[in-house]
């Protein structure tokens, strides 16, 4: 493996700049809720040893590999699927189901089982006995309006002779014809895409930001079917990947993929929360500061990997020092040493969803 790692030195959009983004595009971003009650959540939760949370990934570290950036690297099995007659890759990482999660060793997340309240998914088709050459097929990928990697599963089971399909249509044709049957299920799974037809997530070749270039370490490899991701880590003490974000204008400066429906995610109750520092102790977060605190831990009830990005500022003549808990922050805003902003001070109160699987639990080894 060649050297993987990540710094998390980030960059941040200036506000000119972003709203210059929104303006050209046309796009909103959905109106803040109250942040609500964070789930206590402590360091000492968290295992001393680093263990892995998905059974797709095949290698990872905390550590370095010889670059400057703050972050690890971790390699994830990638898998093909069909759509619209070309083919896409993808990643696994969440379901909904306890049963399903098991059995294919994913994070189990409880709460995206409510996209299915507000239709905030997509469709993901797998196939029973399927032909040869056979493919799960895809409704949707990056690059389109409706994109989200929160899929509902459903199985498509033929009643003659299989034949190879590569896209809804000819699903949608081939059930319509009585050829085959399409059985919906009620589980919905967190599949982020890193390659597709027309695109990739870019590699970043510098290693030395948070942001950087990109957050692949190495480019998506189709023979070999792996693909290599910053390994980023945030308070109590989870390691975690960026994949996509619900803020399409934000996205290409974040080179990651725009997944406009996942902002519909915070409506049906599927997201948690993440909280990053905007100022104050310089460090491996998102904005260039303090890594980030998030509201919960795999396998608790109100884990998602889906976080609604809250911003919070050291309050002028504070003096800032480094938070590592939910419950210390939440008292120095009360105590006004910290303000609080739904997305970033740039969105004016806009709230807006990005996708981070935690691959990997582990204590945090970044040092003010």
């Amino acid at each position: 493996m060649h050297s993987n790692e990540h710094s998390l030195v980030s960059q941040s959009l200036s506000r000119r700049r972003f709203l210059e983004l929104l303006a050209a595009t046309g796009a909103t971003l959905p109106l803040a809720a109250g942040l609500g009650r964070l789930l206590p959540v402590a360091e000492a939760a968290v295992a001393a040893a680093p263990r892995k949370n998905v059974a797709d990934v095949l290698r990872f570290s905390t550590k370095a590999q010889g670059w400057k950036g703050s972050f690890g690297f971790v390699t994830f099995r990638m898998h093909p699927v069909f759509i619209d007659g070309d083919r896409a890759y993808h990643i696994r990482t969440d379901a909904s189901d306890e049963d399903f999660a098991r059995r294919v060793g994913l994070v189990l997340v409880i709460r995206l089982a409510g996209a299915l309240k507000t239709g905030a998914h997509a469709d993901y088709y797998t196939f029973a006995g399927g032909a040869r050459g056979q493919l799960p097929v895809v409704s949707t990928a990056p690059g389109r309006d409706d994109y989200t990697p929160a899929f509902r599963l459903s199985r498509v089971r033929f009643t003659g002779a299989p034949r190879v399909l590569n896209s809804v249509g000819a699903i949608k044709d081939a059930e319509a014809r009585a050829r085959a049957r399409i059985e919906a299920t009620n589980i919905v799974v967190n599949y982020p895409f890193v390659k597709w037809p027309g695109g990739e997530l870019p590699r970043d070749r510098k290693r030395d930001a948070y942001l950087g270039d990109g957050q692949l370490l190495e480019p998506p490899n189709v023979e070999k079917r792996e693909v290599t991701f910053k390994l980023q880590q945030c308070f109590p003490g989870e390691w975690y990947i960026v994949t996509d974000t619900s803020a399409s204008p934000m996205a290409p400066m974040m080179r990651i993929a725009a997944s406009p429906k996942t902002a519909a995610l915070t409506r049906s109750g599927a997201t948690a929360k993440i909280l990053v520092f905007g100022n104050g102790v310089k460090g491996a977060g998102p904005m260039g500061f303090q890594p980030s605190v998030v509201d919960s831990l795999p396998g608790q009830p109100l884990w998602s990997p889906f976080w609604d990005h809250y911003t919070f500022t050291w309050v002028g003549g504070k003096a800032p020092g480094v938070v590592r808990n939910q419950d210390a922050l939440l008292a120095l805003e009360k105590a006004g040493s910290l303000k609080r902003w739904p997305g970033t001070p740039d969105t004016q109160g806009q709230l807006f969803v990005v996708n981070c699987p935690v691959p990997v639990t582990a204590p945090v080894t970044w040092k003010a």
